[in-house]
């Protein structure tokens, strides 16, 4: 069946001759990394002699792409919203064969353009990114914030005061929201949903609750959605954390504790890493901070990271599924077994657009596996 998609080059559709060019479309979407795309163009000459594309306006630097992916019944999704970043020209004797990549990234390299020094005092992490999102006429999600104010935010670090430690910048808006996101545990990108130029600013922990937004479906001889599918996983992680510090602010000798073996995610299974292992393993953490409760969200951070111990990977054909997967929600996977079948988050996809068909390989992770097996078994027995 034939791909659905709209290429918007500085909002404006693609023309016949561009798309019947298009040999493919690549676009990546990404829980922790900018979203990126790649069109490769088939080249020609133009009746004045000119190279056809190359030079042409919607492809031009920091001319802005759009892809819009729509299901057959279904809403317009828009899986990339960003900028032509590269060409890479290939030419050949005669033109023939000749081909330009063009390379881009989502909106989020706006805010990469330029290194500041600045120093916050008396706000936390999330209205920092709730406000530098702001700079960027980008809204932030809703779940970055339990209400309408950017003073209260949800599993947010302590204010910085003059009187502990002031955050200091000294990186892009970008990277800076990215290494506040690692230390809370948080996931921050940009990214659009539905409408081109609507972008989303995202510096939240993942939500994994609610009921899941599809189903995957692998045995099924009448209805499967997917045809292959690689799963493992990996306990050779940290389930619990050992932190302690001194402040800068208290004279104590002691200072604080902070230990944990909780990471704050519900689970989207029975069993969790520590459950499944059966060992605990340990690991020790000093941070910089101000109080214990920082401390406390530094070590969760570290726990919620290592969480996400079993992997999925397969690929699905639009046509096929007839929904468009979403990186930062919640999937549900049918008829492989007790240990794997289940809920899944979606860390990436990556979109391959055909004038004959749009696939999408995926990476699903979750942070907890099945029911213990009944009737124990070798290893049962042996744990």
């Amino acid at each position: 069946m034939a791909s659905n998609f709209q290429l918007l080059l500085n909002g404006t559709a693609a023309d016949d001759n561009l798309r019947s060019a298009l040999s493919i479309i690549e676009v990546e979407e990404n829980a922790d990394l900018p979203g990126a795309i790649q069109l490769n163009l088939a080249i020609s000459r133009s009746e004045s002699g000119d190279l056809t594309f190359v030079n042409d306006a919607g492809l031009q630097p920091f001319a802005n792409l759009a892809i819009i992916a729509t299901p057959e019944d279904q809403p317009d999704e828009c899986i990339f919203d960003g900028y032509v970043l590269a060409h890479k020209l290939h030419l050949e004797t005669g033109v023939t064969n000749s081909t330009l990549q063009v390379w881009g990234q989502d909106a989020s390299w706006l805010m990469n353009l330029e290194e500041k020094v600045r120093e916050w005092v008396d706000i936390t992490d999330a209205s920092v990114a709730n406000t530098i999102f702001g700079d960027y006429g980008i809204t932030p999600a809703s779940g970055n914030t339990k209400d309408d104010s950017l003073s209260h935010t949800e599993d947010d670090s302590p204010s910085h005061t003059e009187d502990g430690h002031s955050l200091m910048q000294r990186t892009s808006d970008i990277q800076f929201l990215r290494n506040l996101a690692r230390r809370n545990g948080k996931l921050c990108r940009v990214a659009c949903t539905t409408t081109p130029g609507q972008r989303t600013g995202y510096f939240a922990k993942p939500n994994l609750d609610g009921d899941p937004v599809l189903t995957l479906t692998l045995n099924d001889p009448e209805a499967w959605t997917v045809n292959a599918l690689d799963l493992d996983w990996d306990i050779t992680r940290p389930t619990a954390v050992k932190a302690s510090q001194a402040l800068f602010n208290d004279a104590s000798a002691d200072g604080v504790s902070a230990d944990t073996d909780d990471a704050d995610l519900p689970l989207l299974a029975d069993r969790s890493l520590a459950t499944f292992a059966g060992k605990p393993m340990t690991v020790l953490l000093t941070a910089p901070v101000d109080d214990a409760g920082e401390l406390q969200l530094r070590a969760k951070s570290l726990l919620r990271e290592a969480s996400w111990f079993a992997k999925c990977e397969g690929e699905a054909d639009v046509s096929r599924l007839n929904a468009i997967l979403r990186v930062g929600t919640v999937v549900q996977i049918e008829g492989i077994g007790s240990l794997n079948s289940g809920k899944y988050y979606v860390w990436s996809v990556r979109h391959r657009i055909t004038a004959e068909s749009h696939k999408m390989k995926f990476t699903l992770v979750r942070n907890a596996v099945g029911p213990t097996p009944s009737g124990g078994g070798l290893l049962g027995g042996l744990l």
